[in-house]
């Protein structure tokens, strides 16, 4: 199961485990349990810390359970955590193994303070760059506090589960039995839903600090760089973001950022909190801004508002806020987002092997979504909406060649259709014809660019039409005294992380420069 590489690593990380670790599989004679198997005897034979047994007892086959002689963690993975999922295996055995934890130790407090029992069920692809950090999150909660037990589950594994709950993208989280979250979720914001208290603790802690020198709203490429060039300054610097990374989170594969030859987006963000953390910067994640208000006068301080309710003060503010994925806008999306309409291939492609699906979208996400659907599901419908694809020709050659792909152009989708509460198909009109048509799918999957992420700005600071992108000169500087912005939500061209990145930088050195220039009021 596992190259010399692999384990070679393994072995290193293995060396923290400082308590006995034992694995109890529940196996069958299916393949998987076979590979299961094979998998946890190569991790017992690269540890004398870490034994395995094969009584278990478990109800779903096959499965195993990481935990300490004579305890029961409830960490329970039904599936082989291989792909993306292996850091999450590997994190497993380290902390049920006594290696600490590098989350904060007030937010680890708060998990072991939690009342009541809960029992968390995560549906995953071992394709899906998302499902991680939500299975780590529920593996260390389950690690920390013996009221909360949580089970990883393969979809593709266990598809019968799937298709009983109707499950169409991942992550999908159950807690006790009922649905809980969907898609990407950090462990501070799974606790938050938890505790009761922790909004309102939240919103005291912003409400209390100190006024910034430099805050930065998003925490994207764009933002973690102006981070960085804003604390090298020796100023006072923070950062709110909605989720720290960004639409990074949302990437797979990284190839043009220069002097790294490749990544993926979930790594490169961690490596952009890290590099920020490494400096005094004051991060405040899972915080939504609602509000910019301008100061009265030149040099005073800026109010940026959130929609939990707190204020936060700074003599500078840089909005990079990034953008998200385009909607169709049509009818029935919405309602069926999550039920077959779904804008990640890479997380959710897996759940839709042997059905009809299609992409909408003609650029390079789409047909890259399309090649990598192709070789899981069993055909593939390609919408773009004018005469001509804009993906480059060596993915349209290779589209081209592949034989359950199917290209529509001239396509204008009008809306989704569904059935028993999941997606049955899409209308879409001939734009050379007027006829309309009607496809039969089980998903969709979207991929049509991106919208700045502004909305909040509407009537404060200059925005395009219609795009409603930041209005920035060559130094970041937006028409209001004291805000600058970078990166995707401006309307500086080419969307791409190392423009964004170097943008960011600029931002900061002339917020600084401002700084320098006025003096605030008296």
């Amino acid at each position: 199961m596992l190259d010399d590489t692999l384990k070679s690593q393994l072995k290193a990380y293995l060396e923290y485990v400082i308590q006995p670790v034992e694995i109890i599989a529940t196996l069958n004679d299916s393949a998987g349990a076979r590979d299961m198997l094979a998998l946890l005897q190569e991790v017992e034979a690269l540890s004398d810390k870490v034994s395995l047994r094969t009584d278990g007892q478990s109800e779903r086959k096959p499965s195993f359970e990481i935990t300490n002689p004579g305890m029961h963690t409830g960490l329970v993975f039904a599936g082989n955590p291989m792909g993306h999922e292996f850091s999450s295996l590997v994190l497993a055995l380290l902390q049920a193994g006594g290696h600490p934890s590098k989350e904060a130790e007030s937010l680890q407090q708060q998990i072991k303070n939690l009342q009541g029992s809960y029992y968390f069920e995560t549906y995953y692809s071992i394709t899906c760059h998302n499902c991680p950090d939500v299975i780590q999150a529920l593996n260390l909660m389950s690690i920390l506090n013996p009221n909360i037990s949580h089970t990883a589950i393969d979809g593709a594994l266990f598809q019968e589960e799937i298709e009983a709950k109707e499950i169409m993208g991942v992550p999908a989280v159950f807690l006790n039995g009922k649905p809980f979250g969907q898609g990407r979720m950090e462990l501070a914001e799974i606790v938050a839903k938890l505790d009761s208290n922790a909004a309102n603790d939240a919103v005291e802690a912003l409400n209390a600090k100190e006024p910034f020198d430099v805050l930065i709203v998003g925490g994207g490429p764009a933002g973690a760089a102006a981070a960085v060039y804003a604390a090298r300054k020796g100023i006072r610097t923070g950062i709110i973001a909605e989720r720290f990374g960004g639409q990074v989170l949302d990437t797979m594969d990284i190839e043009n950022y220069v002097s790294v030859l490749r990544t993926d987006g979930p790594r490169f963000a961690r490596d952009l909190e890290s590099h920020v953390r490494s400096y005094d910067v004051d991060i405040m994640n899972l915080q939504k801004v609602s509000a910019l208000i301008p100061a009265t006068s030149t040099g005073g301080l800026i109010e940026v508002h959130t929609e939990s309710g707190a204020v936060l003060k700074s003599r500078t503010v840089i909005l990079s806020t990034g953008a998200r994925w385009r909607s169709m806008n049509v009818p029935g999306e919405q309602e069926y987002r999550t039920k077959g309409v779904t804008y990640c291939p890479h997380c959710d492609g897996p759940l839709f092997k042997g059905k009809d699906v299609a992409v909408i979208g003609g650029g390079n996400s789409g047909v890259e979504a399309a090649i990598d659907l192709a070789g899981l599901v069993k055909s593939v419908t390609l919408l773009e909406f004018s005469d001509k694809l804009r993906a480059d020709e060596v993915l349209q050659h290779k589209l081209n060649s592949l034989p359950n792909v199917k290209v529509i152009r001239n396509a204008q989708t009008t809306e989704v259709t569904g059935a028993n509460g999941k997606v049955s198909g899409l209308d879409y009109l001939d734009r050379l014809t007027d006829a309309q048509q009607h496809l039969a799918l089980e998903g969709i999957f979207v991929q049509i660019g991106l919208l700045p992420n502004t909305g909040f700005l509407q009537g404060t600071v200059e925005l395009t039409e219609p795009m409603h992108e930041i209005v920035i000169d060559a130094s970041g500087k937006t028409n209001v005294p004291g805000v600058f912005a970078a990166g995707d939500c401006t309307n500086v061209p080419y969307k791409q992380i190392i423009i964004a990145a170097g943008e960011g930088a600029k931002a900061a050195l002339s917020a600084f420069d401002y700084l320098i220039r006025t003096s605030a009021p008296e």
